[in-house]
């Protein structure tokens, strides 16, 4: 069984709502930041970075939200969340599911410490490029990959949600109000919302 190691109101929640997607039984263990979990030999020898979430599924271990999230979708392909190898929207997906890592959380770091960078220098260009860029995609809708759900929403939805919602760095588009609104209506997200709530 999949073991999700996690922490309420972190990157965590990537973990929890794609898990909740794929409908697969797994166990939840919380892992307790207050009193240093996350550094003790045990979870470090799962996610040497000592940082949630982090996923073992029998022998293998997962660290990073967005592994945990392409592994899981890949492990559990008949819940439809991540294109087959030889489905030609793998390469949309893909380039969905890595900028997430690579481009709107950095963009949010940037915003969030007012880093000041040149957009040649940063390989996410900008704040105001990754947000465009989100729009241009989200526009359409429902989902980044038209009418599939998949992974890559996932990821995309929890960080526009921690980016509006939360932290309050991301101007409520159109756009990105409606594909929002979308992502909440899903079962496995108001779950996930619900488990997110009640670990803390």
């Amino acid at each position: 069984m999949m073991r999700l190691y996690w922490a309420p109101h972190t990157r965590s929640f990537r973990a929890l709502w794609l898990l909740e997607e794929a409908g697969r039984a797994y166990e939840r263990v919380l892992v307790d930041l207050k009193n240093g979990a996350q550094s003790r030999p045990e979870y470090r020898a799962i996610n040497p970075m000592m940082k949630v979430p982090a996923l073992t599924d029998g022998d293998v271990k997962v660290a990073e939200s967005g592994a945990i999230c392409a592994y899981v979708a890949d492990r559990v392909p008949e819940a439809g969340l991540a294109p087959a190898l030889d489905d030609p929207a793998r390469g949309r997906y893909l380039h969905w599911l890595f900028f997430s890592p690579g481009c709107t959380e950095p963009a949010y770091i940037q915003k969030l410490a007012d880093v000041q960078l040149g957009s040649s220098t940063a390989g996410w260009g900008d704040f105001e490029r990754v947000m465009a860029v989100l729009e241009a995609a989200l526009a359409p809708g429902p989902w980044l990959l038209g009418e599939r759900f998949s992974a890559a929403d996932v990821l995309t939805g929890t960080d526009l949600h921690f980016g509006i919602n939360v932290f309050k760095i991301v101007e409520p588009r159109p756009a990105f109000s409606a594909y929002l609104a979308r992502c909440a209506e899903r079962p496995a997200f108001k779950r996930a919302i619900a488990i997110d709530t009640a670990g803390a």
